[in-house]
């Protein structure tokens, strides 16, 4: 188990405002106080109011936390029934006034309403996120096992004696730090099964919340039924006043709630668990791949895989300690319900449940399914559907999703919703009703209805968180809660079947040829710019520009004309012969030849 730091308790109620002239008296020695004084001395005031309220409960027998009485004192406060006036300073009466009612509703160990609040507060302290959850685990696990991290990283053992005890400090470390057990345990040592130990509570852990959330659910839809059937009765209403039926749907519908939180959680866990089982086995399987038969094993290639199954092993025992807690929460979970028992026996439910048909709320909502909102009967408010709405099923929707109208109109009877017939949007929040004829009444006038389940919830303080008032409300928020007050809701992506047409070129093409995308054309034209300026400007006529211009020449008509020479004369040249004798060879081996010129000269021919 992980040590909680305990939360502070939800913001408790200052004083009202002062009234100009009257003079400030203490609690105790004093007899008022006041919103306007200092806040140190503010918080003194009400701490002093919490702590007489505990030492009261304390004193009748009944130990109860200073959270729980902060919850309680801004109860008392919001109720109208108790005439507390937030608009003028509380005297002593009013403190006394204040602390006797929070010390009777303490003390009412019979009524379903403090069990509820009680039961909220607890969830409140012990209840995080899985993602926080982790994170302080590994926080306190870090610190538990700091003073032994620097035993071994500041040891400077040489002995033989001195590195064995160094070899048992690391080994403890392991121990400690994979949370395998005593390290004094040799059966601890050589081996644990954690992944198999995840695979039996797991399942175990699901089934008990499943039947235990489907005894909530029982119990809820018999209240249901019988506060349906006082309803259409008046008499019957005043006779079971008494017995606070209302009050102990409140409780079941809360627990039920918080059931399904944390089995959410839990089959988040078991789907984590199923992708580390299969990573350890292909890591296992790659390990076995690079080890094989080999005497030695590069570091680089087996290191990697030791470190990333030391981070699975670290995930499982995570896993393993998460799923003790949420075990554990809802075994805590169970106390909180223990007036149904002495208030509604099962022989006082039979009898009262005699010609009634209990109904579920899948039931409920079959059974005006086709029963849906028309969208042009109010065309001034906006209604989604799951075939026009992307996120439908994402949408935040109001008071837990039962029905608005249904609450306001019984005066706290508590059905689902049916999303399917329509969610109305109203003022950038979504309501749904269990039929259209709900859904038509709060359409015509939704703050009227709205103003009257603000109301409802000042009287009964259990029902701000279950029905997540918390924005109206905004004393009363609980811690986990605090950091989601301001988040953005989700938006509903509506979806619809339209067609339009466009004239095609409607305007005329407005193409710049002179654009350049590209940076080092326009950088080539820029140099080639700045170079012009440093040029001199000549005008030249040619072939294609002279005709731009009207212009004229004038030519001379040609003649025939001839010349003659002096005489006519001719050259030859004699053309070259030559003769080479003794060719052919002779009686001796050697050659001679002779050359004769037979070329005649020029002046012979």
């Amino acid at each position: 188990m992980v040590t909680r730091q305990t939360r502070r308790a939800p913001s408790c109620p200052e004083g009202p405002g002062k009234d100009p002239g009257e003079e400030s008296e203490r609690h105790g020695s004093s007899s008022r106080f006041r919103s306007r004084m200092p806040p140190t001395q503010a918080e003194s005031v009400i701490k002093n109011i919490i702590r007489e309220i505990g030492q009261e409960c304390a004193a009748h027998g009944e130990i109860v936390s200073e959270t729980l009485v902060a919850f309680m004192v801004k109860a008392v406060v919001l109720d109208p029934s108790n005439g507390f006036n937030v608009d003028r300073t509380l005297i002593k009466s009013d403190v006394q006034k204040l602390v006797k009612l929070c010390v009777t509703r303490l003390l009412d160990s019979k009524n379903p309403s403090l069990d509820t609040i009680k039961m909220q507060v607890y969830f409140d302290m012990n209840y995080t996120s899985r993602e926080e959850f982790l994170e302080e685990h590994h926080r306190v696990l870090e610190s538990r096992l700091g003073s032994v991290s620097r035993e071994i990283t500041d040891n400077r053992a040489c002995a033989r004696e001195e590195l064995e005890s160094l070899y048992r400090k690391i080994v403890s470390y392991v121990l400690l730090r994979s949370g395998l057990g005593s390290p004094t345990d040799i059966k601890v040592v050589r081996e644990a099964t954690v992944p198999a130990i995840l695979r039996e509570a797991i399942p175990a852990t699901t089934q008990h919340i499943d039947s235990q959330l489907q005894i909530a659910q029982d119990q809820a839809y018999r209240y249901t039924a019988i506060l349906e059937k006082v309803s259409k009765n008046p008499l019957m209403s005043k006779e079971l006043q008494p017995y606070m039926l209302k009050e102990a749907l409140y409780n079941v519908r809360q627990y039920e709630i918080f059931l399904q939180i944390i089995l959410s959680d839990i089959i988040t866990c078991a789907q984590e668990v199923e992708i580390m089982v299969k990573q350890l086995g292909a890591q296992l399987e790659q390990l076995k791949m690079t080890v094989k038969s080999k005497t030695a094993v590069p570091t680089s290639q087996v290191f990697p895989i030791f470190i990333a199954l030391s981070n699975l092993w670290t995930s499982f025992q995570d896993e393993t300690v998460l799923i003790s807690v949420l075990s554990n929460l809802t075994t805590h979970l169970e106390p909180f319900l223990g007036a149904h028992e002495l208030l509604f026996p099962e022989k006082v439910l039979q009898d009262l449940l005699d010609g009634v048909t209990v109904k579920t709320d899948v039931c409920r909502m079959k059974e005006h399914m086709e029963d849906r909102v028309h969208p042009a009967d109010f065309r001034k408010v906006e209604w989604l559907f799951p075939e026009t709405t992307a996120n439908f099923d994402k949408l935040l929707i109001q008071y837990r999703g039962f029905c608005a109208y249904t609450f306001a109109a019984t005066d706290g009877l508590l059905l689902p919703g049916n999303p399917a017939i329509g969610i109305l949007k109203y003022k950038e929040k979504y309501y749904t009703f269990n039929s259209r004829d709900a859904a038509y009444s709060f359409a015509e006038n939704p703050e009227n209805y709205i103003d009257l389940i603000r109301e409802k919830a000042k009287k009964n303080a259990e029902l701000i968180q279950l029905l997540e008032l918390h924005q109206q409300l905004e004393t009363l928020i609980p811690y986990s809660q605090m950091k989601d007050v301001d988040k953005h809701y989700i938006k509903p992506i509506t979806k619809c079947e339209s067609g339009t047409q466009t004239d095609t070129h409607i305007l005329p093409p407005t193409i710049v040829r002179s654009y350049e995308w590209n940076e080092w054309e326009l950088r080539r034209k820029a140099i080639k710019l700045a170079n012009l300026r440093q040029k001199v400007t000549h005008s030249v006529q040619t072939d294609l520009s002279h005709m731009r211009r009207e212009n004229c020449s004038q030519v001379y008509s040609s003649k025939d004309a001839s010349t003659q020479s002096t005489r006519e004369g001719s050259t030859r040249v004699p053309r070259p012969q030559i003769y080479i004798a003794g060719l052919r060879g002779g009686p001796t081996k050697t050659t001679h030849g002779v050359k004769v010129n037979l070329t005649r000269a020029v002046d012979e021919t």
